[in-house]
This record gives C-alpha cells, structure tokens and sequence, in this order.
C-alpha cells in the first residue's frame, strides 16, 4: 500500500517520543480516509509565528495549522515549542477535523473528545 502520510521535522529538537507514541496514520485514515495524501511537518516557533502572520494574519505563533490543498490533499504544521508534547495527538486531531471541513464549535469539540479517547491521546 502507498503511503499516503509523510511526517517532516524541521524543528531542531528530537521528537522521536511524540511521533512514537501518536497512532498518526491510524487517526488519518479514520477521519480523512485512506486515500487523502497528508503531510505533518514540525515547525519551529519562528516559522510558525511566519505561516500564521501571513495566512490568518495572527501575528503570533500557534500550536497548529491546516491548510487544505483540495479534497484529497493537505498539509498539517505543529509546533512542539509552542504545545505541550502530550497534546501533540490531540494537534493532530484537531488539524484533521478541520481539515474535513470542520469549524471550531461544540460539534467539533465533541468529535474530538470521541477521537482522543479513542486513540488515547
């Protein structure tokens, strides 16, 4: 099967805990699907504080962002200095919701309870 997750690290800190104990490919395929092509990069405070400026113009750094490239494809930015390491999983949940198109709000908050207990992240 072709992998359909790519997992980037451009921090420049060691984050082989997180990405170990975060089911990542199983928690895509559940929410998005099989088939939707989906990259994690970890980012660094300072180019997060950039994407965020320039796409939500926040000028702050934030804890995650998603970016839709069209209905199969996207990509998702966490930034571990900005987050709690045990809230890594939960990120990534979050940046999946929205990216099926998902607002903030109780439905989505109550999905991703229900993903977290699953996942148990």
């Amino acid at each position: 099967m072709e992998e359909t997750l790519s997992i980037t690290n451009a921090t420049k800190g060691a984050l082989r805990n997180v990405t170990r104990s975060v089911p990542f490919v199983e928690i895509k395929n559940i929410i998005l699907g099989k088939k939707y092509e989906l990259s994690l990069v970890f980012i660094s405070k300072k180019k997060s504080h950039e994407l965020n400026y320039i796409y939500r113009g926040k000028d702050k750094p934030t804890n995650v962002l998603s970016f839709s490239l069209d209905t199969k494809t996207g990509e998702i930015f966490i930034t571990p200095s900005v987050t709690e390491k045990s809230e890594i999983g939960f990120l990534f949940i979050h940046g999946c919701l929205h990216l099926k198109g998902m607002e903030h709000g109780s439905t989505m908050e109550e999905l991703e309870e229900k993903f977290r207990k699953r996942f148990h992240v």
